[in-house]
């Protein structure tokens, strides 16, 4: 058999072991951490709080994937009918703003309608950035007042800086009916890209990953320091060497680059124009579990130091100890546009101050768990230098024969079905470059 290697045990890896196993081949898993999982790892706290890396829940409309993550919980998953709200000024409009205009400020509702009216009478443009497309749907006024605002915290770069390439279904445009009725009416309908997602019953997110581990020969702590492309061989900062015969990777293509023997000048420059967000997660646990009704909340306003907000406990009960309540909150920073400097913990003071802010945490409210973790790597910024970039990098992976899967290592938007989808992509052209070879070369570990 082919010596397959696996970097990476986060969604992509486990999605490339699958793959592999169908054609009878258990790859080798390499992960610098001391657990599997990556991203998509849950951590369990005391007195009895588990906090995913991130907002993880699956809502993927594939009903192969659907049934891979069921089965791998052993069907023990809860079913929950989604529920999400914004927080701007003071006001606490339902997910998404554009089609909740109901109880904003009455100068702010007439001039949002005025401006997407007059949007819609002017000549067609065309859109050359995010910006553009703001505007275009759904006016000047709005787009100032809430997506400019949230694109400047979540992807720490302005819209006009942006390209639209990984909007999707992520951000509704609505018909003049929409947006008048959800001025009008408090119960306008809740139209949104997700209405109903699953998640385990125990263990966290990290659970849909407990049938996929035996598909690999896992090896955890070995952190990648080089890659020989010509003779196929790893080198790990333990010491180790191994070869590889089909090589995928979920590592971060900017990181990725850089261990590989002989990567060129315009290679490396082109990683070093990607851009990605970083985050810090503070997670608190406290004495109650009313904390709010949504799952997940958007934060527009500046001077608030969290972006979004997530609550573990409303999305299975085993999140928390009985009758307890959790909050997740992210920070978002980025080399290239807002580096960050400090200690995670530094923001676990601030998060619980502008909580206090926001009226979800009250000065009678018992704090049993505090904690922040730094994650180097978050979301794909998806700025004007992306694409270009981005073809430099992979143009030279392809040449080398190494497949790239995952977020990191496609460079793209992807949820957590899609990364899965990738690795088994990735798992494939592994196996289409090693049939194109003249015949795999075995190098055995040393």
């Amino acid at each position: 058999m082919p010596n397959a290697v696996v970097l990476g045990t986060g969604m992509a890896g486990f999605g490339a072991a699958h793959r592999l196993r169908d054609e009878g081949i258990t790859p080798v898993m390499y992960d610098k951490n001391a657990y599997y999982g990556g991203h998509t790892m849950s951590f369990r706290y005391d007195p009895g709080f588990v906090f995913d890396i991130g907002p993880h829940i699956s809502f993927t409309k594939d009903e192969r994937i659907q049934d891979l993550f069921a089965d791998s919980v052993d069907q023990l998953y809860e079913t929950i009918q989604i529920n999400l709200n914004n927080y701007w000024r003071g006001y606490w409009p339902q997910h998404p703003v554009q089609l909740h205009l109901n109880g904003l400020p009455e100068d702010v509702v007439v001039k949002v309608i005025a401006d997407f009216v007059d949007e819609r009478q002017k000549p067609e443009r065309p859109i050359t950035n995010y910006d553009d497309w703001l505007v275009a749907s759904f006016g000047s006024t709005f787009a100032e007042l809430f997506p400019k605002q949230y694109t400047r915290k979540y992807h720490l770069t302005s819209a006009e800086n942006m390209s639209t390439d990984w909007l999707g279904p992520r951000i509704y445009r609505p018909s003049l009916e929409e947006v008048l009725r959800g001025a009008i009416s408090a119960s306008s309908p809740n139209i949104h890209y997700i209405t109903h997602f699953r998640y385990p019953k125990q263990g966290g997110f990290v659970s849909y990953l407990q049938k996929f581990v035996p598909l690999g020969d896992i090896r955890l702590k070995h952190e990648l320091v080089s890659i020989d492309p010509r003779s196929r061989v790893l080198s790990f900062s333990n010491g180790l060497q191994a070869g590889y015969d089909m090589l995928i990777s979920s590592v971060p293509l900017p990181d990725l680059v850089r261990m590989i023997d002989g990567t060129p000048r315009d290679v490396l420059e082109a990683a070093g124009r990607l851009a990605c967000s970083s985050c810090v997660l503070v997670n608190i646990g406290i004495d109650r579990a009313d904390i709010s009704k949504a799952h997940m909340s958007y934060f527009y306003d500046e001077d608030i130091c969290f972006t979004r907000l997530g609550f573990p406990h409303m999305l299975s009960d085993s999140n928390a100890p009985s009758g307890m309540g959790s909050i997740q909150a992210e920070v978002y920073f980025s080399d290239k546009y807002r580096p960050f400097s400090g200690q995670p913990s530094d923001w676990i003071e601030p998060v619980i101050n502008d909580l206090r802010r926001c009226g979800l945490l009250r000065d009678r409210d018992r704090i049993l768990c505090s904690n922040a973790m730094y994650l180097r790597y978050a979301n794909i910024i998806f700025d004007l230098d992306r694409a270009a970039a981005l073809a430099t990098v992979h143009g030279y992976l392809d040449d080398l024969g190494i497949a790239y899967c995952g977020r990191y290592g496609d460079w793209g938007y992807m949820w957590t079905d899609e990364s899965f989808k990738s690795g088994e992509a990735a798992a494939a052209t592994a196996m289409e470059n090693l049939a194109a070879r003249s015949g795999p070369r075995r190098v055995q570990s040393a």
